[in-house]
């Protein structure tokens, strides 16, 4: 499956989740817009770290969700490698599983 297709079927299940029980997944919604606005961090940083939480805890789902944000914020595949790096170094070999896929996220939402 493309990394486009996992990111419709994503969605697709997050909407599902949202219609089964919107008050918990709407302040879930609420809690990330207020990460992302408040703090001396930009965006992009944060976007960064939670690629980085994304690639330890294994989930390829919030992969492609934070690789996608993070080109949309126009970050670099040298960045974006510079991240694997040290979720790598904090994960270790199931970080670099995932890394790999990350990478081939970012490579396939670019091109």
């Amino acid at each position: 499956m493309s990394w486009q297709d996992k990111l419709k079927s994503t969605r697709v299940g997050l909407r599902n989740l949202n219609g089964a029980i919107p008050e918990v997944t709407q302040a879930f919604g609420g809690l990330g817009k207020a990460v992302k606005q408040g703090g001396v961090l930009d965006y992009k940083t944060k976007e960064f770290v939670a690629l980085g939480i994304a690639v330890t805890g294994r989930c390829e789902d919030c992969i492609g969700l934070h690789i996608e944000a993070l080109i949309k914020a126009k970050a670099s595949r040298d960045e974006i490698a510079d991240v694997l790096a040290m979720a790598i170094q904090m994960g270790g070999g199931p970080a670099m599983m995932y890394a790999a896929k990350a990478m081939t996220c970012y490579d396939e939402l670019t091109t």
